[in-house]
């Protein structure tokens, strides 16, 4: 009864595959998160790599090619809170994807050189915190921003008196999300551009202010330095003045004597002119005084 049965019964999933012409594909193994946890970073960035395609690759390019330039965390595509183990990770990640030995893309030597100045940047201590200087300043500003919206919002009210550590809590959460960080990073933009504005237009006026001290400088050597040739030129015609001085002296002098006043000579009558010549004072001398005497007849 049972073999009747038995050869009855349809065929199961065993004697289907067996029927079959060709067996059944098993589906492929995905690794789960523990696995994952489990795997060696060097395994994951292979893992990473292999699945990568040309298309990702350009594009990752091209993205670093528009990153803003005033901001290595942007060239990296790390958020302004990363650390200097964060920045060497994702170095490491971006430089493999973009390495023009592995990227067809005609820019990939650029964009790597990109992030090779970013990451240089970020891993000096110096730079560093003068660029964190204005990152906290600008989310100072996105924080004011956002208390100035959320002062009349009922909903962050209830959700900060809702909240284990109020309003603190709250904002130290909203800090974290993406909505945040993304307005953090436009605000950094504005901020860095005006920055750099004022550090180009004050470097202009220091270029301008040294040109103009070197013109100063140069001019004030140009005049000592004509002082200087005419007193030489002066020197080396000394001799020649003495000598001609002397010469002077043998011949005499000027014979003219040139300390006396002569008086003017006087002039006579000439029978062939009409008119007697003056010395040019008498000129402008007043006529002789009529005598009062009676007159004839």
């Amino acid at each position: 009864m049972a073999d009747a049965e038995d050869a009855g019964a349809g065929p199961g999933p065993s004697s289907a595959a067996e029927a079959g012409n060709e067996p059944a594909e098993e589906a492929p193994h995905r690794a789960t998160v523990e696995e994952l946890e489990q795997l060696d970073p060097e395994d994951l960035l292979k893992a990473f790599f292999s699945d990568l395609r040309d298309v990702d690759r350009d594009n990752e390019v091209n993205r670093i090619l528009w990153a803003f330039k005033l901001n290595p965390f942007e060239k990296l595509a790390l958020t302004f809170d990363a650390t200097p183990e964060d920045v060497k990770k994702q170095y490491r990640k971006l430089s493999l994807m973009v390495h023009p030995d592995k990227c067809k893309h005609p820019q990939a030597s650029t964009a790597f050189d990109i992030l090779g100045e970013a990451q240089k940047e970020l891993m000096d201590d110096e730079k560093r915190e003068h660029l964190l200087k204005w990152l906290d300043m600008a989310r100072d500003e996105v924080r004011k921003e956002r208390k100035k919206e959320t002062k009349h919002d009922n909903l962050v009210r209830v959700a900060s008196l809702l909240h284990e550590e109020g309003r603190e809590g709250l904002e130290a959460e909203y800090e974290k999300s993406e909505e945040f960080h993304e307005r953090w990073k436009m605000k950094a933009r504005d901020v860095l551009a005006r920055s750099e504005w004022r550090k180009r237009k004050l470097g202009k006026r220091l270029k301008e202010e040294t040109l103009r001290l070197e013109g100063k400088e140069q001019e004030a050597k140009e005049k000592h330095k004509a002082k200087k040739q005419h007193e030489k030129q002066w020197e080396e015609t000394r001799d020649q003045r003495v000598t001609g001085w002397h010469d002077y002296l043998k011949g005499g002098g000027n014979k003219k004597s040139t300390g006396m006043l002569k008086p003017p000579k006087l002039k006579t009558n000439d029978e062939e002119k009409l008119y007697v010549q003056r010395p040019v004072g008498e000129q402008h001398r007043p006529p002789p005084a009529k005598s009062a005497g009676p007159k004839k007849d």
